[in-house]
């Protein structure tokens, strides 16, 4: 959560972070600045959406849990309102391949997902729509969801995204940007299977 501020990925209590966890995953607490989070403020849920914490965990709980529980390859998730990604989110526009980087959100395109209420079961269920065979996706009028094998991965391709997302936006501006074929993006998906920052520890440390 500190990085997300740190990087300009996200402000004041925005965003939301979770981990996958013993019987269940543990997601950061509502309301709550970053840089005033301790370790003991993260809040443990099991899949049922039950929690023993003095603090309420995340609004943003069900997709986190949904998304653990649905994808099995994920160990962790960020969702964060960066400017560029949430531009195009705002517009209702999904990303094409106009680099080959969109391939770490494994796939040509990087999704938009329709406009759902914030906390709401229908904002999950059209998260993990968007997601099918991705790591990430946007979230229209909202903000942004990256995925990855644990916590180190899935901020990295939030930052990714990010750039792309700028990357596009100033290419608009530039002319018409050219976009790479589905096939190529398909072979730099395989490619990206060993690319990227490695996990250090399990989540479970």
């Amino acid at each position: 959560m500190r990085d997300l501020i740190g990087l300009g990925l996200s402000q004041g209590t925005s965003g939301n972070v979770s981990v996958r966890f013993g019987d269940g995953f543990l997601v950061t607490p509502s309301g709550i600045p970053a840089e005033r989070l301790r370790p003991q403020d993260i809040v443990a849920m099991s899949w049922d959406g039950a929690f023993s914490h003095p603090l309420a965990p995340s609004s943003e709980w069900r997709f986190h849990r949904d998304i653990l529980f649905a994808r099995p390859e994920f160990g962790a998730i960020v969702h964060a309102h960066p400017t560029h990604c949430t531009a195009f989110a705002i517009c209702g526009r999904a990303i094409p391949a106009v680099h080959y980087m969109i391939a770490a959100a494994g796939g040509p395109t990087i999704r938009c997902a329709p406009y759902a209420p914030y906390g709401s079961q229908e904002l999950s269920d059209a998260a993990l729509v968007a997601l099918e065979g991705r790591a990430g996706c946007l979230l229209a009028n909202h903000g942004m969801i990256a995925a990855g094998t644990g916590l180190t991965k899935a901020l990295w391709l939030a930052v990714e995204m990010e750039a792309l997302c700028r990357q596009y936006a100033v290419a608009l501006q530039v002319g018409t940007p050219v976009i790479l074929s589905d096939d190529e993006i398909w072979r730099t998906v395989e490619r990206f299977k060993s690319y990227g920052p490695r996990e250090t520890t399990s989540n479970s440390e």
